[in-house]
């Protein structure tokens, strides 16, 4: 479980290395999963290493969101002064991440599709 860890924040730390070093417009988490996802595609082993972490990561992702909920219920004077833009603002990232997720979603399913009809 440690050396899965240690694999994943090692991923994250390139990429942030990588985004400093060469100013990319990216973030560094983001290139550090690309990293991930190239080592994954590459590595059977890294996949097994990596999976029970990961699926347990996925299994508690609702508790990542907590102290979102708690900065947002800290700053309620804030946001309700700004309560349209909030709103659109909210209402907007929804619905380009669920349309983002959906075309990620039918890339991938695309690739796995020729991947597996070319083994075949």
């Amino acid at each position: 479980m440690i050396p899965a860890f240690l694999i994943i924040l090692a991923c994250q730390l390139a990429g942030e290395v990588a985004a400093r070093l060469t100013g990319l417009p990216i973030p560094g988490p983001v290139i550090g999963m690309a990293l991930m996802l190239l080592g994954l595609r590459l590595s059977p082993w890294l996949r097994e290493i990596v999976r029970p972490v990961a699926e347990g990561i996925l299994k508690n992702l609702l508790l990542l969101f907590v102290p979102a909920g708690v900065g947002a219920a800290a700053h309620l004077v804030t946001l309700g002064g700004n309560l349209v833009p909030v709103l659109v603002a909210v209402a907007g990232s929804t619905v380009l991440a669920i349309t983002a997720g959906a075309l990620a979603y039918k890339l991938a399913a695309r690739a796995v599709n020729v991947t597996a009809e070319a083994g075949e």
